[in-house]
């Protein structure tokens, strides 16, 4: 009785814990492995996703605001305006696009309203612009849908693999369920874990697509405005104070 006591004392002193998460999937074989491989890889390719998604997002936010900097209404002529923004700006191409739409109403053989025509293709270009936004996030709402699911087949898994030891050995004892029970909860957790990042992901840079989506939609608003106007109607530009006007007054004696 001693020596089995002491045994059992000095059985985790190797540091070896029969228990972890390697040791569970070398327990588990070739599907514990597989489903492992999968939900990391989910993980990354989420994660990779996310960060991606918000630099191209904070580009698009950037260029809005240099809009309002550089005074983009204020120019003489929208080819002068869209020489001020950058290269790749999607404000630049829905400018770039309503100057095109303009110059190709004039060679229409069907008679078109100047106002639905250039509508309807800045509300394409807009689209695409959109469109490129939201692109890689039905993945994350597929990771974050199926990756509970996948982690839930690691438990039964492992829940069948306990059993089948209760089976063979004829004993319930703690030794014998411990290991496909431990890695059926490692399943889940992994599931959960690869499934509650992508979804908050998921979210987020949805509602900051809406954002994005809004200001789009106002600039083309008044783009299509100022198209079909010829330049007389454009957003009001309010001027920016000067040092001399921000400075504040002197206090009186």
């Amino acid at each position: 009785m001693m020596f089995n006591l002491l045994a059992a004392a000095a059985a985790p002193a190797d540091g070896k814990n029969p228990y972890g998460l390697f040791e569970a999937l070398q327990q588990g074989g070739v599907i514990s492995w597989a489903i492992f491989i999968i939900l990391v890889g989910m993980s990354i390719f989420s994660f990779f996703i996310l960060f991606s998604k918000l630099i191209e997002q904070q580009k698009v936010i950037g260029q809005a605001k240099k809009i309002r900097v550089q005074r983009f209404w204020t120019a003489n002529s929208l080819k002068e305006a869209s020489a001020k923004l950058e290269k790749n700006s999607a404000y630049k191409q829905l400018v770039d696009d309503g100057i095109l739409a303009q110059d190709q109403h004039g060679k229409l053989t069907n008679p078109v309203e100047a106002h639905d025509w250039l509508h309807a293709s800045l509300a394409r270009s807009e689209a695409s612009i959109n469109s490129a936004l939201g692109s890689g996030l039905a993945f994350l709402a597929t990771v974050g849908a199926t990756a509970p699911f996948i982690g839930l087949m690691g438990t039964v898994i492992g829940i069948y693999r306990a059993l089948i030891k209760i089976g063979a050995s004829g004993s319930a004892s703690i030794d014998t369920v411990a290991g496909p029970v431990g890695e059926s909860l490692i399943m889940t957790a992994l599931g959960l874990a690869v499934a509650v990042p992508a979804v908050l992901a998921y979210n987020w840079l949805q509602r900051r697509n809406k954002s994005i989506a809004e200001d789009l939609s106002g600039f083309n608003n008044d783009l299509l405005g100022y198209l079909v106007s010829n330049g007389a109607v454009r957003p009001a530009v309010t001027a920016a104070p000067t040092a001399a006007a921000a400075k504040p007054a002197p206090a009186k004696a």
